[in-house]
């Protein structure tokens, strides 16, 4: 394997193709690097990694692609009408009792409370110095993909992993990780549908192309990782999210059992918790953690995307599946309680920790009343959850650290999780899972309105950069983005009619618009205009993108 920067040419070096025995020439696999190099890139960036990033692509690029086209027709297949099923063919997998997943690795074992949140230095640091069990890395939602932000959250990784990750404002404030305890690193790479763009594959025909988010996070991370990470007593953790199928969940696990031998770590050392946040894994649970028995720590109910999943997989079958405004899906909804029980239940049954999710909801330390209300909601959130049977939870602000890890302590006491609780009287039907009509509820004006207004101003920030922004006091995400945009596309093209009567179409979405875009908190610097056009494009045409990052990313980043 090879690799070559995309400056090398001005130096007089030349990329030549090596024949191989045959009709035809092939060449070594390898990664250019087409982005300036920041400071300390290079640390990252080595010829051995992008070595490692290559071996990666050419063994795994293929599938990923296939599996991406099997997401198509699935997409395809949902718009013409056939719902989401337990797959009769797996059938064996569900059946069998007997199989168990690897579980918690060393320094998993108790996740009551894990913090999510970018990878940025002054973010990762809140994060170490929290208190929390663990901290979620999180190159994926919380992450707006600028190549700065990809190369330096690694470097913060990097330094984090060897007691040298520190950060001085611009303002003179200094961060230091000054905790005597720190979370355990949990990284969530980009799922399968992102590229990195800054970085380019070039396959054994030479043919160039982007080269895969989801293997350039996971394979940096790894590669520069791993051993360090199984000397601190811990191991090479991972988020995976996004997945739609248990062909996925093997994509992965084949990944980490050819890392591990790649780089001469026991097989078995990587973990894995799974994200089911898409209405098509829903149905796979058994499968998805049979696939990754031998790395599998547990699932996670990613409830914000999977709200978003269940709108972009419905979105086009009719009123009866249009869902009211997004304050009115709680996680008390009947499809949505039917989620997490199957998960908990699915989870204990193999040995595996079940994740909540995070409340959107954070506190406000200028606004004592706003943080009041934020504390009670997620008090009763993670007490529901706690009550449920889960193990552990989100949130997305240290100060909510206290409140969460109360209503846990008072459910677990002095143990580690409660997988002993099996949760042997669920019984969730497919039925249950797709009974999106009965939620009931309105959509209003002032809804549709709150929609518009949070899906531009975070788009804007994740234009410049910050994809983990508090709006209106809740902390939004790409997913949270996802559900306001894929909603307003969703009632424009149904004719909704709002509560006050108003039927949302082209003209009415403008005025709504017109009102959202005046209240805009402008500023030198900012990018709301782009903002409004890359809304425009999500939510407002008849094509459907299956998500908003893909096309902004390609545009602007």
């Amino acid at each position: 394997m090879t690799f070559e920067r995309a400056d090398a040419a001005a130096s007089g070096s030349q990329f030549e193709p090596k024949p191989a025995t045959g009709s035809f020439q092939t060449v070594e696999p390898r990664i250019e690097i087409t982005a300036p190099l920041g400071e300390r890139y290079d640390e990252i960036l080595t010829p051995e990694a992008l070595a490692f990033l290559a071996e990666l692509h050419d063994r795994f690029a293929g599938t990923r692609h296939e599996l991406l086209a099997a997401r198509l027709q699935t997409r395809v297949d949902a718009a013409n009408g056939r719902d989401p099923k337990f797959l009769p063919e797996t059938e064996w997998i569900r059946d069998d009792s007997s199989w168990r997943v690897a579980g918690a690795g060393p320094g998993l074992e108790d996740r009551r409370v894990e913090i999510t949140g970018p990878t940025d230095r002054k973010m990762a640091i809140n994060a170490l110095n929290s208190g929390a069990k663990v901290w979620l890395a999180d190159q994926e939602d919380a992450t707006s993909p600028t190549w700065p932000n990809v190369i330096e959250g690694q470097l913060s990784l990097f330094d984090a992993l060897r007691g040298r990750l520190e950060f001085t404002s611009p303002e003179g404030k200094q961060y230091r990780v000054t905790a005597e305890e720190t979370p355990t690193i949990v990284m969530r790479p980009r799922g399968w549908h992102l590229v990195e763009k800054h970085l380019k594959f070039h396959d054994r025909a030479g043919r160039a192309m982007h080269a895969s988010g989801s293997l350039v996070d996971f394979g940096l991370y790894f590669f520069h990782n791993a051993q360090a990470l199984i000397a601190a007593g811990r191991g090479p953790y991972f988020y995976l999210p996004k997945l739609e199928s248990h062909h996925e969940a093997r994509l992965w696990n084949d990944i980490f059992v050819f890392a591990q031998t790649r780089l001469g770590i026991p097989q078995g050392t990587v973990r894995a918790t799974v994200l089911i946040e898409t209405i098509q894994a829903a149905f796979e649970m058994d499968e998805i953690l049979y696939e990754l028995r031998d790395h599998c720590a547990g699932l996670n109910a990613g409830r914000w995307d999977y709200i978003f999943s269940i709108v972009k997989t419905f979105r086009s079958r009719g009123r009866r599946w249009v869902l009211p405004d997004r304050k009115a899906i709680t996680m008390t909804v009947p499809f949505m309680r039917a989620y997490t029980e199957l998960l908990v239940a699915t989870c204990h049954k193999r040995g595996a920790h079940a994740i909540g999710g995070m409340s959107a909801f954070i506190p406000n330390r200028r606004d004592p009343e706003v943080t009041a209300r934020a504390l009670a909601a997620v008090s009763a959130d993670k007490r529901r959850e706690a009550g449920d049977g889960f193990d552990g939870t989100w949130v997305a602000h240290p100060d909510l650290i206290p409140t969460a890890r109360a209503e846990f302590d008072a459910v677990l006491g002095d143990k580690p999780n409660q997988l002993d609780r099996l949760r042997d009287d669920v019984h969730v039907t497919a039925a249950e899972l797709l009974d999106i009509p009965s939620i009931g509820g309105e959509v209003t004006e002032g809804g549709v309105q709150d929609n518009i207004s949070i899906g531009i101003r975070y788009i804007e920030s994740w234009l410049r950069g910050t994809g983990a922004a508090a709006i209106d006091n809740l902390m939004e995400d790409a997913a949270t983005a996802e559900i306001s945009r894929s909603q307003v596309w969703q009632w424009l093209n149904e004719n909704t009619v709002t509560a006050e009567g108003t039927r949302i179409d082209q003209t009415s979405i403008v005025r709504l618009m017109a009102a959202a875009v005046a209240e805009l908190p402008r500023f030198e610097g900012d990018r709301f205009d782009d903002a409004i056009s890359v809304f425009r494009t999500v939510a407002l045409e008849p094509e459907f993108p299956t998500f908003l990052t893909v096309g902004a990313y390609a545009r602007f980043l």
